[in-house]
């Protein structure tokens, strides 16, 4: 069974609740039907008054559907804007508008537990959807960055099966510092338990492998993100710097980093910038003709993900089963 077909089928067990705030675009809602129809997960359809026709679409789809127009839980979410945006001068009447507002209001079905994941950015683009996170759920404990990352599920390259490798950040956080840094790798890390199932094994990517580039610059700051984590998770097998064939291909490994137990064998690949993340996670998947599967947010107390905006349907259906993984329990891995 390769990995999508495990994320289904995992998902289908969970049979988790998962809020589409979009449920004016026929991209959304043809994944959520075909969640339900096939059994996955129980999408909740949060409608936008401001969308007739979708909004009418949407309710003749027979899924169970909510509007924050008319549900009186706004009042509360109202109530926890003034609170959480009260040092930033929001009004009584602000809040109350912003709690009508679909992506916000299917935030605070996930905070409130009636559903069990969100999932957006169809339409919304992925700073609306951070910020809303970030107002209403709130980073993980412990965490200080929100990130992401794409999951790509690529044509054996190093064995005789497809493989799943996570590239962390791509989709969020510019330019990290060295403990920004190590926040993406920490929160990917434990985001691939809970997604693949399978040990994380972190390479930190440059430019070089182990000085062979030189001191400074972005190779200061891989090494002192790695030490940071190796602090954090002593546990957690991670490596860097390394050159990306030094982190996926064994017999450069053994030239370039002799007696790693990352290099040659890594899952996770931990990008310096935005810039190299993003760059690289596109020419996978077209060069590679690689699966890839997000962007997943990662940090965040409760499971939402940000879409592509160019996602079609087929995308939508696996984002979302995918973010579903994200609610198990631990116990239940």
């Amino acid at each position: 069974m390769n990995f999508l077909a495990q994320v289904l089928a995992r998902a289908a067990r969970l049979q988790s609740r998962i809020a589409f705030s979009e449920a004016a675009d026929p991209r959304v809602l043809d994944a959520a039907l075909r969640l339900e129809r096939e059994g996955i997960a129980n999408p909740v359809l949060v409608l936008d008054p401001a969308a007739k026709h979708g909004h009418a679409a949407a309710v003749a789809t027979g899924l169970e559907c909510v509007d924050p127009s008319t549900d009186p839980r706004v009042e509360e979410l109202a109530d926890l804007l003034v609170t959480v945006r009260a040092k930033h001068g929001l009004s009584r009447d602000s809040a109350a508008r912003i709690a009508r507002d679909p992506l916000t209001f299917a935030a605070f079905l996930l905070r409130s537990g009636d559903v069990d994941a969100s999932v957006a950015g169809a339409v919304r683009v992925t700073a609306d959807v951070i910020r809303t996170a970030l107002w209403v759920i709130g980073p993980a404990r412990g965490v200080r960055t929100v990130s992401s990352a794409f999951y790509l599920c690529v044509p054996p390259f190093r064995g005789a099966t497809e493989e799943v490798l996570t590239y962390t950040d791509c989709a969020v956080v510019p330019q990290p510092n060295a403990e920004q840094l190590a926040d993406i790798a920490l929160a990917a890390a434990e985001a691939r338990r809970r997604i693949v199932g399978d040990e994380p094994r972190v390479a930190f990517l440059s430019y070089s492998t182990r000085g062979s580039g030189g001191e400074g610059g972005s190779i200061a700051l891989v090494r002192d993100a790695m030490r940071l984590v190796r602090e954090r998770e002593p546990g957690l097998a991670c490596d860097g710097e390394l050159q990306g064939d030094a982190a996926l291909i064994a017999a450069v490994a053994d030239r370039k980093a002799p007696g790693s137990s990352v290099a040659g064998r890594a899952n996770v690949l931990v990008f310096p910038s935005l810039d190299a993340g993003n760059i690289a996670y596109k020419l996978t998947e077209r060069l590679a003709h690689a699966r890839a599967i997000g962007p997943i947010l990662q940090g965040l107390a409760k499971p939402v993900s940000d879409l592509s905006r160019g996602a079609d349907a087929d995308a939508i259906f696996h984002v979302a089963a995918v973010t579903a993984l994200q609610a198990e329990p631990a116990e239940a891995r």
